[in-house]
């Protein structure tokens, strides 16, 4: 089973892979356009600014390519920021178009009293909708975010789960074949690793279904 970890330059591709290689999967870390769609599925890491992210797969025709993928039922799993790719669009820096695959847009936390800015830290998930195959046998427990910005999904039912900052942030999204974590699965300890798995094992099935 081939797992492509989109490299457009920005992303913790490094910790995601060997995330990847403990589970017992192959995860390799490619630009390459043929590579990614040949791919059983795809894992979009990100960390730093959406304009820059969305600059760099646009530069490199990955914006295209990560939509393509998904469009032919690839499994796709958004990382941190690359979850906030996923979506219509960002408001950092002034609005930025993103991928387009789920609808919302991404906003910046207000810095209310008592909740600082970048959100940093171990936050407790509660599951919208446990009985979606990526949150399969799990339990709600503690994974660990770092993000100053957070999506506003526009469809209430692609919220799997949220953690609460002052107010319930959309932690985990899915739509038919196309995920998303806003924290690090790869730095959650065993709840991180167990979604994960969870994703990896759903690309499995559809390579055995296929």
């Amino acid at each position: 089973m081939n797992i492509a970890i989109v490299d457009y330059g920005m992303g913790n591709l490094h910790s995601v892979s060997k995330a990847v290689e403990r589970l017992g999967y192959e995860g390799r870390v490619t630009a390459d356009e043929a590579e990614i769609l040949a791919a059983d599925g795809v894992l979009l890491p990100g960390v730093g600014a959406f304009g820059d992210a969305m600059e760099h797969l646009r530069a490199s025709g990955l914006d295209a390519v990560v939509r393509q993928a998904a469009g032919q039922g690839v499994p796709l799993l958004g990382i941190c920021l690359g979850m906030q790719l996923l979506f219509g669009e960002s408001e950092e820096h002034g609005r930025n178009e993103g991928l387009g695959l789920l609808p919302g847009r991404a906003v910046r936390f207000a810095g209310t009293e008592g909740y600082k800015v970048p959100h940093m830290g171990w936050n407790r998930l509660a599951f919208r909708q446990p009985e979606n195959p990526l949150l399969a046998g799990l339990e709600e427990g503690h994974v660990y975010f770092v993000h100053s910005y957070h999506v506003l999904a526009e469809q209430q039912e692609d919220v799997l789960a949220v953690t609460d900052y002052g107010h319930p942030v959309t932690a985990i999204v899915g739509r038919g074949n196309v995920f998303g974590m806003q924290f690090h699965p790869e730095k959650s300890g065993e709840l991180g690793m167990a979604l994960l798995r969870n994703f990896l094992t759903l690309v499995e099935r559809r390579q055995v279904e296929a």
